[in-house]
């Protein structure tokens, strides 16, 4: 049967890095591909890459968003190797792969070996003054804690406080855990985030004993860092969006990228001749498929119609999500008393502070700013604290600098400033989250012509979302050749 000539038209409705990801994807995917294929990536705002935003300020390297990704996920090094970036990447620096945790007002060392929820060297955990000897011994005990056998899901704080006690959870875990989701430990699924530590449990009888015995998902413990994996954690020379900045080019080589595009609405031909249409302010356009990569609930705003369509529509609206912001500050390093000897500063919720963390940039990557400044990237809001970002601008700001002086002595005003908010951008993974995501992809399976991506899915980290968009991508490439 000889090949129809005309391409078959593809539109990707969001610029993050999953939408960048699956529109690289697809151009790929057409090289090898027996029917023509157009790709065009539409952007409502001014700029690419999503919440990676890399900007300078003098000689330092400033990052709004992310500032760097894990390497035992493999997507996110495949897609830099790919995009020939892979000269490009970085490490973190060894000399500060730690973590400190706030503890009765004081920055206090985590435990060297210390893997998010235990320990997997006893000596350092012993020593450190962050529990108290009940604590401790509550949390050795948990070699002696049956594993559970039930099978029902629990929330990250019934899975700890069920094997390591409640001390554990209000002084360690919760900041730590906290850190990477934002989220509130007594929703917060640990299956749906962290299932190396479930599977542990149920391989080994112990967190404790899998750790120690070099348990994790395939050797991705670190036992001489103190707090998250930052062994596994690499960058970019020139800062996170020379990724973005790649994947732009390669893509609009080839494809068509259209920023400042609103869609307005999308509807999926149910009969699967004509694939998708979507609304814009001043036209509309009919595509042989879409993929929405977008939060989840931007996406059902834009399905949200009645008919087929809201039944997706409302598998997606079931997915909360966090809102949170960054003060990225540039200090003198004469200007801080504290020597930021490690990687960053998380804050327990039991603290009562207003910000939720602290990530020292300039001590986690060489080369981030000149001898003598610092670069201080702090967090507020999340699921525990969402008030704090009814405040305006200065306010923020200021509650911000002044927490900064309280915790670790920073003094002075800062030399660059700059405020990223973002509203309602954090996935929530909460108890029910498997069935919740089971449930979009069978509404979005009726729906011909229509895929989706995003970091709702299957994890928050950038290689998360890659995977979402290559994976969707790829779901609709197969898809257009089968009705071929």
């Amino acid at each position: 049967m000889p090949v129809d000539p005309h391409p078959r038209r593809i539109a990707v409705v969001g610029g993050g890095i999953a939408g960048l990801a699956a529109a690289h994807r697809l151009i790929v995917l057409a090289r090898n591909s027996p029917q023509p294929i157009e790709v065009t990536l539409f952007e409502a705002s001014d700029r690419l890459g999503g919440i990676i935003r890399t900007t300078r300020f003098e000689d330092c390297i400033v990052e709004e968003g992310p500032d760097s990704f894990i390497t035992n996920k493999p997507w996110g090094i495949d897609l830099c190797r790919r995009l020939g970036l892979e000269d490009r990447l970085i490490p973190t620096d060894d000399r500060y792969r730690k973590s400190l945790i706030l503890h009765r007002g004081q920055p206090v060392e985590t435990p060297e070996g210390f893997n998010l929820l235990a320990p997997a060297k006893m000596w350092p955990f012993l020593k450190s003054p962050l529990l108290s000897w009940r604590g401790k011994l509550r949390m050795l005990s948990e070699r002696f804690v049956s594993r559970r056998t039930d099978g029902v899901e629990e929330s990250l704080e019934q899975f700890v406080v069920r094997r390591f006690g409640r001390e554990a959870l209000d002084r360690i875990v919760q900041p730590m855990v906290g850190g990477i989701y934002t989220s509130d430990p007594s929703k917060l699924s640990l299956k749906a985030t962290l299932p190396r530590f479930v599977e542990m449990e149920q391989k080994y009888g112990s967190v404790i004993r899998g750790l120690r015995r070099g348990s994790g998902g395939g050797g991705e413990t670190d036992t001489q860092a103190s707090g998250a994996r930052y062994g596994l954690f690499v960058s970019l020379k020139g800062g996170m969006s020379e990724l973005v900045d790649r994947l732009r080019d390669a893509i609009g080589a080839v494809g068509r990228i259209e920023l400042r595009t609103q869609v307005r609405h999308v509807q999926s031909d149910v009969r699967g001749e004509q694939g998708a249409t979507l609304q814009f302010a001043d036209r509309e356009e009919n595509f042989d498929g879409v993929i929405l990569a977008l939060p989840a609930h931007q996406s059902a705003a834009l399905l949200r119609t009645g008919g087929d369509q809201s039944e997706l529509a409302d598998a997606l609206d079931a997915i909360p999500y966090a809102s949170s912001a960054i003060l990225v500050s540039v200090h003198r390093s004469a200007d801080i008393r504290h020597p930021l000897d490690a990687f960053g500063l998380v804050i327990p919720h039991l603290e009562c502070r207003r910000i939720l963390a602290v990530s020292f940039l300039h001590r986690k990557f060489l080369d981030r700013a000149p001898e003598g400044l610092a670069i201080l990237r702090t967090f507020v809001g999340g699921e525990l604290q969402p008030k704090y970002l009814s405040y305006d601008e200065q306010q923020l700001t200021q509650l911000v600098l002044d927490d900064l002086r309280d915790v670790l002595g920073v003094e002075g005003e800062p030399l660059f400033v700059k405020l990223a908010r973002y509203p309602n951008a954090m996935p929530q993974f909460h108890v029910g989250h498997a069935a919740r995501v089971e449930r979009i992809r069978a509404a979005a399976a009726v729906l011909p012509g229509l895929a989706l991506a995003g970091n709702y899915t299957e994890g928050v980290g950038i290689p998360d979302a890659i995977h979402s968009g290559e994976q969707a991508a790829e779901a609709m490439t197969k898809q257009l050749h089968s009705t071929v």
